[in-house]
Parts: structure tokens; sequence; C-alpha cells
């Protein structure tokens, strides 16, 4: 079957969808900035609830055990899970094709900023070390996923899902694990860098900006990556002594 007879088809379906307009708001730069904005603050929303409750393992076994139990029982978790995953894979796209987008468009003026700067790590755009943090995060949740989602660590003894303690009991033994000590701690730094820089280049990105309110976001988005950064780090450092 030939692309055009593919594509005919594809084309009356996005027609009846309505969605012609959606396709050509996100070809825009534009678009995807906003769209990635969008989906950034609605991420670091959920990176907020998630520390939120990882902090009960400061209460106790009982209960972190009766939290991790209550959300599995709820019937929209799979649904929500669904969303977040959606949120995600289109923010990691987005973040691929607007880095690509950027490097293209810096070809152009390659040697006018190579005679005026001096080399160096020091002098990247800020965008490069967005990329590269968010490469980090990226590489981190794939790490917790393996960790503590599916249960895939080979060097670590987890308890069954369905017993009642395996929530805490599993989540001691990850974090009990030198090498994941140091990649949460690195991993909760780099998260808390990405953070602070993301959250007001989100309202930016959302045209939220104002000389008078942006001070105030820039400082927001820095108290808040401070915060995830610390929350996280400390459960890495804290819990697994505090057990002891």
């Amino acid at each position: 079957m030939s692309e055009s007879a593919i594509a005919a088809p594809r084309a009356r379906l996005i027609d009846r969808l309505g969605m012609r307009w959606f396709l050509r708001f996100l070809s825009s730069s534009i678009g995807r900035k906003m769209v990635m904005g969008l989906t950034g603050l609605l991420l670091c929303g959920f990176v907020a609830a998630h520390l939120a409750g990882n902090l009960k393992l400061f209460v106790g076994a009982k209960a972190f055990n009766e939290y991790a139990h209550f959300l599995h029982s709820l019937e929209i978790l799979p649904v929500a899970e669904a969303g977040l995953l959606l949120l995600f894979v289109a923010h990691v796209y987005l973040a691929f094709v607007t880095a690509a987008g950027n490097t293209a468009a810096r070809l152009d003026d390659y040697s006018m900023k190579q005679s005026k700067q001096p080399r160096g790590l020091l002098v990247a755009n800020p965008s490069t070390w967005m990329f590269a943090s968010g490469a980090v995060v990226l590489g981190f949740i794939v790490l917790h996923l393996i960790d503590l989602k599916f249960a895939l660590r080979p060097d670590i003894r987890y308890l069954d899902e369905h017993d009642f303690a395996a929530p805490f009991a599993n989540t001691m033994a990850v974090l009990s694990n030198p090498v994941s000590r140091v990649c949460y701690v690195l991993g909760a730094i780099v998260l808390g860098f990405h953070l602070s820089h993301g959250f007001p280049s989100a309202f930016q990105s959302l045209g939220l900006n104002h000389p008078k309110y942006t001070p105030f976001i820039k400082i927001a988005g820095r108290l808040f990556g401070l915060a995830i950064a610390v929350g996280f780090a400390s459960l890495a450092l804290l819990i697994p002594n505090l057990q002891k």
C-alpha cells in the first residue's frame, strides 16, 4: 500500500476529529513551547504530590503501607497512570524537538559565537543545561521504576507485592543499598536543579510573565527546586539510618 493511500484516511480522521488546528499549533515553535510548559507544570504538581506521599516514610512503616495500599486500591489509578505517562512522553518528546530546533537555529551563527565567547562548559546555552539535566532525570526515573514499580533489581530481595508490609520493606531494601543511595541523592539534586529552572520557564512559555511578577516566580522556582531536592535526597540519606 502506498504512503498516499495510508495518509488519506488518516487526514480524513484528523478532519473529523477537528484536530487539524491542534496539529498546526504543535507544528509552531510557540505551540510546542506552550504545551511543553503546560506539561512541565502538571509534572511539577505530580512530583510535589509524590514527595508528600513518600515523606510518610518518616512517620513509619504502618503509615506508609496504609498510604501505598490506599493508592493501589483506587479504581482510577490506571487512568491516572496512563495520563501521567502521556504527560511525561509529551514533555520528553517536545524537549527533544525543541533541543533539535535550538541546535539548528544556532548553526548559522556558530562561527560568530565562537569568536566572541571563550570555549568551555560554563558558556553552554541554558537550554543545553536543561536538556542535559532532563536526560539525567529521565535515567533517574527509569531506575526508580525498575527499583520499585516493577521490582526488577536482581540484587534486591523484594517482598511479594500482596504482602501488606511490602511497600515499606521494599522501599527500605532499595534505599539501604549503597549504590541506590548515591544514585537517588544525585538524582534528587539534578531534579531540583531542573525544576528550579523549568518552573519559571514554564510560566514564560505560557506567556504568564510580567516584570512585576516574574522575579517572584523565579524565586518560587528556586525554592520549589530546593524543596524537592532536599525532600527526596533526605529519604535516601536519612530513612535507612532511622530504621536501624
